[in-house]
C-alpha cells in the first residue's frame, strides 16, 4: 500500500479498527432548528413510578447527550409497536421477544436503554450479544430481570455498537434517575433531529386524573410501517396489558404509520408504552365503555402530536402538508392515493418550490393502484378549487395558488368521487437541505 493510501486510511474517522474497537468519538455541529419546530419542549407531567436519567458515553459524536436509561416501577404493564422490515435491528428483534415472554401482570419493573448514534443493524451475532450486554448491565444497575430491559438503539446503520461505552455509563445514570429528567431525556434520543418532540394529555377515568407523557425522535427514514424511529409513552393509568396493546396498535394507523418525510421505513422502528397504573382509577380491562375511549382518544392524541412534530422535523423540511383523501371505494384505496401523493418526489420538490403544480397530483393518484376515474376527480389546495370534471377549474387562478402555496402549513385535497373511503397522511417537501443531511451523515 502506496504512503498516501496508508495516511488516509488512518486519517478515516468512521473506519472500525483490526480488532472491533470504535474510532475515537469526533465532534459533530448541531443542525439549524426546523422553521416547523414548536417554541420549546412542552411541560410534561411527572408520571408517578417513572424516572429518567440521560449522559454522554460518546458512541459516535463527543459531547452529545447520547444515552437514555428510564426506570419503571413494579406492577406496571408494557406494550410496543416495531418495524415489519426484514432487516430490522437486534434490538428491535429482542425487544419483541421479550413482549412476547411478559405475562398479563409482571410483578418487577422494568428499564428502557437508547444510545443514538449508531443503530446496531445488520451487525451480526455481535449485535445480538451487545443487547445482551447492555440489558443485563442495566438491570444490574435497576436491580430488575435483564428480561425486563428493553434496549433500543439509533444511528448508523453496519457499523458495531461499542456496547462497553454504554454500559460503563449505566450506574452513574442509575444514580441520577429523576422523575424530572423527561426533557433531558428527550434530548439523549436526537440524530438528526433539530429539536426535542413531546407530548402530554390528561384525562379523567371516573374520578381520578390520568396523565399521560411521551416523547419520540426521527427526522429522516420516515416511512413507518408500524410506528416511528423511536417513542416512550408513560402514563400512570391502571390499565391491562392486553388493553393498552389493543390501543396501541389501533392509534398507530392515525398516527405513527400516517406520516412520511421521505419514503424510507427504519430498521429501528419501535415504541414503547408503560402504564404504572399509580393513578389509582378503577383498572381498565376493555376497549369497550366511555373511561377506554376517553383513554383511547387522549392516548391517540399524544401520538398523533408526536407524529406531526415528526414531519414538521422532517430533514431539510420547511412546510408540513396535509394530505386529505376522501371518497375512494376503499380506506385502502383513500391510503394508497394519500401515500403515493405524499411520498412523491416530484409532488414534495414543487410544494418546496412553491409551485402550485397539481399536475403532479394527478399523477400520483394514477401511479397509486387505487381505483380513479377523470372524470370525477376533485382537487384542492386549501380552500382552493383545482381541478374538477376532468380539467383545470374555472375558477382556478395562477396567482391565487402560487401565494397559497407560500404558507408554512398546506392541505391537499383529492376526492375521487366513487365511494366512502377515506384517508390522511402527512408529509414535508423535500429541499436541497436533505440532500446535504443526508450526504454527509456518516461523517
Amino acid at each position: 500500500m502506496a504512503k498516501d493510501d496508508k495516511k488516509k486510511k488512518a486519517k478515516s474517522k468512521d473506519k472500525v479498527a483490526k480488532k472491533g474497537k470504535p474510532a475515537k468519538a469526533a465532534v459533530k455541529a448541531p443542525l439549524k432548528i426546523s422553521p416547523l419546530a414548536p417554541a420549546s419542549f412542552p411541560d410534561l407531567p411527572v408520571i408517578a413510578g417513572v424516572r429518567y436519567a440521560a449522559g454522554e458515553a460518546g458512541v459516535r459524536y463527543a459531547n452529545r447527550t447520547d444515552v437514555m436509561l428510564v426506570q419503571i416501577a413494579a406492577g406496571s404493564v408494557m406494550a410496543g409497536v416495531f418495524t415489519r422490515s426484514a432487516t430490522r435491528s437486534a434490538a428491535v428483534l429482542d425487544c419483541q421477544a421479550k413482549l412476547a415472554a411478559l405475562g398479563p401482570a409482571p410483578k418487577k419493573g422494568f428499564g428502557i436503554v437508547v444510545n443514538s448514534g449508531n443503530a446496531n443493524t445488520f451487525t451480526g451475532q455481535r449485535g445480538a450479544s451487545d443487547v445482551d450486554t447492555i440489558a443485563e448491565a442495566a438491570a444490574n444497575a435497576l436491580k430488575i430481570p435483564a428480561g425486563h430491559v428493553f434496549t433500543c438503539s439509533t444511528g448508523v446503520i453496519g457499523e458495531p455498537l461499542p456496547a462497553t461505552k454504554i454500559t460503563d455509563i449505566l450506574p452513574v445514570l442509575a444514580d441520577g434517575l429523576d422523575a424530572a429528567k423527561v426533557a433531558v431525556a428527550a434530548r439523549a434520543i436526537m440524530t438528526t433531529d433539530t429539536f426535542p418532540k413531546g407530548a402530554m394529555a390528561e384525562v379523567m377515568i371516573g374520578d381520578k386524573t390520568v396523565k399521560i407523557a411521551g416523547f419520540a425522535k426521527g427526522s429522516g427514514m420516515i416511512a413507518p410501517d408500524m410506528a416511528t424511529m423511536l417513542g416512550y409513552i408513560f402514563t400512570d393509568a391502571a390499565i391491562a396489558q392486553d388493553t393498552l396493546q389493543t390501543m396501541l396498535s389501533a392509534a398507530t394507523k392515525q398516527s405513527f404509520n400516517a406520516v412520511t418525510v421521505d419514503s424510507d421505513t427504519s430498521t429501528s422502528d419501535a415504541v414503547l408504552v408503560a402504564a404504572t397504573g399509580k393513578a389509582g382509577n378503577a383498572p381498565i380491562t376493555s376497549t369497550r365503555g366511555r373511561d377506554a375511549r376517553a383513554f383511547a382518544t387522549a392516548l391517540g392524541g399524544v401520538m398523533r402530536d408526536l407524529a406531526l412534530q415528526i414531519v414538521r422535523d422532517g430533514e431539510g423540511a420547511t412546510k408540513l402538508v396535509e394530505v386529505s383523501v376522501t371518497g375512494a371505494r376503499s380506506t385502502r384505496d383513500a391510503t394508497l392515493v394519500a401515500r403515493a401523493i405524499a411520498n412523491s418526489p416530484l409532488v414534495k420538490t414543487a410544494i418546496a418550490g412553491q409551485d402550485p403544480n397539481w399536475g403532479r397530483i394527478v399523477m400520483a393518484v394514477g401511479k397509486s393502484g387505487a381505483k380513479a376515474e377523470r372524470d370525477l376527480l376533485t382537487i384542492r389546495f386549501g380552500e382552493h378549487l383545482v381541478a374538477e370534471k376532468g380539467w383545470r377549474a374555472e375558477s382556478y387562478v395562477e396567482e391565487v395558488l402560487a401565494a397559497y402555496m407560500q404558507g408554512q402549513e398546506l392541505l391537499i385535497d383529492v376526492d375521487l368521487g366513487l365511494g366512502r373511503g377515506k384517508a390522511t397522511m402527512w408529509t414535508c417537501d423535500l429541499t436541497h437541505a436533505y440532500i446535504d443531511i443526508n450526504a454527509d451523515y456518516r461523517s
